[in-house]
């Protein structure tokens, strides 16, 4: 059901989307089963971290996307690059939050940086008294990525970050390519998933389980490649994919097939945590009209 932002006044716009940004998070972290990824039910292929330590990270992390809508609001009238410089500093400071929390564990950095985007855009758009609509916001996340790519992983010398070496070995962009597309993943691979389901009346959390196999079976998700290499990446997709072709999958076999898939990734110490990121991307912008 999506939430009737449109009706609410500018601070109202900001609590209510920051707060949706935060409950994205607690979607996705509650989600069981989820194949190698942390979950309620074990940690996946996560020998530091566990659903507790989720939990008090985003607490940790919750009152921070309230300054990302602001810091866009204020930046409206500005070229979209300049609120993404604008930004950096919370960003870094919502970081050091989560950090300070979790004992150093990094538990939902490319979720700050994804959903601290929407935020941003969110506040952009409302500051320009412009609806807020899963096109509009995706429309704004690339604007304000305008360049990410090219300036932040194409080097000419000798790659610093994995980020850089995945983008020389292999063109992969991560999740600062899959925000300059305007969230193109979620919207083409995941969104859809979740929407036949909630159509044909199953529960949130198997429409939002479809949708993961959706965005595991498409996206190049960094975190696979890290962990497994191309081989495990192309493992985790052909895996999905096999699913999504069973047509009419009820809830319960659906349960027991995620579950046999983490049993596999556990294994292979596979964790598709750049696809969790993209949960949550997809329940915030399932909460917004499409246009």
């Amino acid at each position: 059901m999506t939430t009737s932002l449109a009706r609410c006044k500018a601070p109202d716009v900001q609590r209510t989307f920051a707060e949706l940004a935060a409950e994205a998070m607690y979607r996705e972290i509650r989600l069981t089963p989820k194949p190698g990824l942390v979950d309620r039910v074990n940690s996946g292929a996560h020998s530091d971290m566990d659903f507790a330590l989720f939990m008090t990270s985003i607490a940790a992390i919750a009152p921070w996307f309230s300054t990302f809508f602001n810091v866009g609001r204020e930046t409206a009238r500005l070229a979209g690059p300049q609120t993404l410089r604008a930004i950096r500093p919370t960003g870094l400071a919502c970081e050091q939050a989560m950090f300070n929390a979790t004992g150093g564990v990094n538990t939902h950095k490319g979720g700050i940086f994804s959903l601290g985007l929407l935020c941003a855009a969110a506040g952009r758009l409302t500051q320009r008294d412009e609806t807020l609509t899963q096109r509009s916001l995706c429309r704004e996340t690339r604007i304000i990525c305008t360049g990410i790519v090219e300036q932040e992983l194409k080097t000419t010398g000798i790659a610093r970050t994995k980020g850089e070496q995945q983008f020389q070995t292999y063109g992969f962009t991560g999740a600062r390519g899959e925000a300059a597309s305007g969230f193109m993943t979620v919207r083409q691979a995941g969104l859809p998933h979740l929407h036949t389901a909630l159509g044909q009346g199953e529960f949130e959390d198997v429409a939002l389980l479809r949708m993961l196999l959706g965005l595991m079976a498409a996206n190049p998700d960094t975190n696979l490649v890290s962990r497994g290499g191309i081989k495990g990446l192309s493992y985790a997709r052909r895996y999905s994919r096999r699913l999504l072709k069973i047509k009419r999958l009820p809830a319960d076999k659906l349960v027991n097939a995620l579950l046999r898939m983490d049993a596999e990734f556990i294994k292979r110490n596979l964790s598709p945590g750049g696809s969790a990121d993209l949960i949550s991307v997809g329940w915030l912008l399932s909460q917004l009209p499409p246009e």
